[in-house]
C-alpha cells in the first residue's frame, strides 16, 4: 500500500500555469576585518552630518535646462564654483568628517606666541637735570637749540655756540662771531653730525666743523635780515629769514644758491623737510603754513593758523601727516594731510606751542608751550587721525623757546626763556642701557656738568 501511493503521488502529472523556479543561491557575507570604532553611515544612504548643502546647491545641475548653451551668469557660477571647491563634483559623504582636534589647555596658541607684550613706561615728571645757559636770548621766533646725529648738543648763547657732548659728558666752545654780525640767531646739524650751520643776525650763514673747529665757508647775500631757520637736506641747506624768503643753497657749489620760496608776509620762523627730502614746510610769523615742491619749486598748500606757526614736525610712520602748532594763548596743534590739502585734526592745547616732536618708537606727539612756565604735554596717537592727551609735564623754569631730541630718540632738551636748559627721559631708556647695571646713584646723561659754560 505504502509503495503503491508513492508511485502514484510521483505520476501525477504537473498542473498547467505553475512551472516550478529554482531556488537562488545567496551566499553569506562576513566580514573577517577587525571591526572599527567610528561610526560610519550606512554605505547607501548619505550621511547629513558629512554633507555641504551650500557647495551641493552649486553643483546641481538645473532639471529646466534642455539646451547645452548657457547663460554668462551660469557661466560665471560654475567657474566660481570650480574655483571655491576645486572642481570637487562630489555633492554626498558616505561617512563622517574628521573630529577637529581638541587642544589642551596647556598647549600654546600661535597667536599668543607672535603677540607682544608691551611694558608701560615710567613718564617722569620733572626733568632729570636743568643746566644754567646764561645770555640765552628770550625769542621764541629763533631756532637756538639742535642735537645732532653724532650724539653733540648745540646751544647758541648770544655770540658764541657751545657744544656738549653726550657721550663723554663733556662741554666745549665751538665759535664766538663779533659783535656786528651777532648775535646766533639759528643753529643746525647736518645730517652727517660734523658739519653745523649757525645763523646771523648779520643776514650771513657760517658754515663749521665740528670736529677741527674751523670755519669751512660763508654764504653771505642770500638774505637781508637775520636768519632764524635752517634746515638740512643732504648737502642741501635752506635757509628762512625776517626778509620772508626761503633760500635753498647746495654748499658744494660756489654759487651755492639754487632755488628760492616766496610766500611769506613776515619773518620765517620754522623750516621742516620731510622723511622723502622732496617735500618742504615752513611757518611763519603771519600764521600761515606752507608746503613747498623740491623738483618743481613750487607751492603744493597754503595752511592758515590763528598765529605764529614755529612747531612743525612731520610723522615718522605716515609720510602725509604733518603735525603743527601755533603760537596763541589757547593754541591748536593740528594735523594735515598733504596730499589732500586737509586738516584732519584740531585740538586745543590751553598755551602756547613752542615745538612738536615725533615720538619714533612709539605712536605719540610730544608738544612744548610757552606761557610763563615750562611745560610739556605728551600726545597719543592711537589710530587715524586723533590726538589723546596722556601726560602733562611741569618744570622749574619759564616757557620752552627750543626743543631738540637725542639721537636715541629718549631724550628731550628743552630750553627756557630764563636761561636755563632741562634734560628729560621721556620717550624711555636705550637699549644699549637697559642690561648695564647701575653701581651708583645718577641723574642722567648731563650729571658731570651744571651749567653750559
Amino acid at each position: 500500500m505504502e509503495h503503491t501511493s508513492r508511485s502514484s503521488r510521483a505520476e501525477q502529472p504537473v498542473r498547467q500555469g505553475r512551472v516550478p523556479r529554482p531556488r537562488e543561491f545567496i551566499p553569506i557575507l562576513r566580514s573577517f576585518s577587525r571591526p572599527s570604532s567610528r561610526t560610519c553611515g550606512d554605505r547607501f544612504i548619505p550621511n547629513r552630518a558629512g554633507m555641504e548643502i551650500s557647495q551641493a546647491l552649486l553643483t546641481i545641475p538645473d532639471k529646466a535646462e534642455k539646451s547645452e548653451l548657457i547663460s554668462p551668469s551660469e557661466a560665471y557660477q560654475k567657474l566660481l564654483a570650480d574655483t571655491l571647491f576645486g572642481g570637487r563634483t562630489r555633492i554626498f559623504s558616505f561617512r563622517n568628517q574628521t573630529p577637529m582636534r581638541i587642544k589642551s589647555l596647556q598647549e600654546p596658541d600661535s597667536l599668543t606666541q607672535v603677540k607682544y607684550v608691551s611694558h608701560r613706561r615710567q613718564i617722569p615728571k620733572a626733568p632729570e637735570k636743568i643746566v644754567d645757559s646764561p645770555d640765552l636770548l628770550d625769542d621764541y621766533h629763533l631756532n637756538l637749540l639742535d642735537w645732532g646725529s653724532a650724539n653733540v648738543l648745540s646751544i647758541a648763547l648770544s655770540d658764541t655756540v657751545y657744544l656738549w657732548n653726550g657721550t663723554n659728558n663733556s662741554a666745549s666752545k665751538l665759535a664766538t662771531v663779533d659783535q656786528e654780525y651777532g648775535p646766533v640767531t639759528s643753529v643746525s646739524w647736518a645730517p652727517d653730525g660734523r658739519r653745523i650751520a649757525v645763523g646771523l643776525n648779520s643776514s650771513d650763514v657760517q658754515i663749521w666743523d665740528s670736529d677741527s673747529r674751523k670755519l669751512i665757508r660763508t654764504l653771505r647775500g642770500i638774505h637781508q635780515s637775520r636768519v632764524g631757520s635752517l634746515a638740512w637736506n643732504q648737502d642741501l641747506l635752506t635757509t628762512g629769514s625776517m626778509d620772508c624768503t626761503i633760500i635753498n643753497s647746495d654748499v658744494r657749489m660756489r654759487d651755492h644758491s639754487v632755488s628760492s620760496y616766496c610766500g611769506h608776509q613776515l619773518e620765517v620762523c620754522s623750516l621742516k623737510w620731510s622723511g622723502s627730502g622732496k617735500q618742504l614746510s615752513s611757518g611763519g610769523s603771519d600764521g600761515l603754513l606752507h608746503i613747498w615742491d623740491l623738483s618743481k619749486c613750487t607751492q603744493l598748500h597754503r595752511f592758515n593758523h590763528r598765529a605764529l606757526v614755529k612747531a612743525i614736525a612731520w610723522c615718522p610712520y605716515q609720510r602725509n601727516i604733518l603735525a603743527s602748532g601755533e603760537a596763541e594763548e589757547n593754541g591748536c596743534i593740528k594735523l594735515w594731510d598733504v596730499n589732500a590739502g586737509t586738516c584732519l585734526k584740531s585740538v586745543e592745547t590751553g598755551s602756547h606751542v613752542s615745538g612738536l616732536l615725533w615720538n619714533k618708537k612709539e605712536r605719540e606727539l610730544l608738544s612744548s608751550h610757552w606761557n610763563g612756565h615750562h611745560q610739556l604735554m605728551l600726545w597719543k596717537y592711537p589710530k587715524y587721525p586723533s590726538l589723546v592727551k596722556t601726560a602733562e609735564l611741569f618744570g622749574d623754569a619759564s616757557g620752552v623757546i627750543s626743543m631738540a631730541e637725542s639721537p636715541n630718540r629718549c631724550t628731550v632738551a628743552s630750553a627756557s626763556s630764563d636761561e636755563k636748559l632741562l634734560f628729560w627721559n621721556i620717550f624711555g631708556t636705550p637699549e644699549t642701557q637697559k642690561s648695564e647695571p647701575r653701581t651708583a646713584p645718577s641723574m642722567g646723561p648731563t650729571n658731570q656738568f651744571s651749567h653750559i659754560r
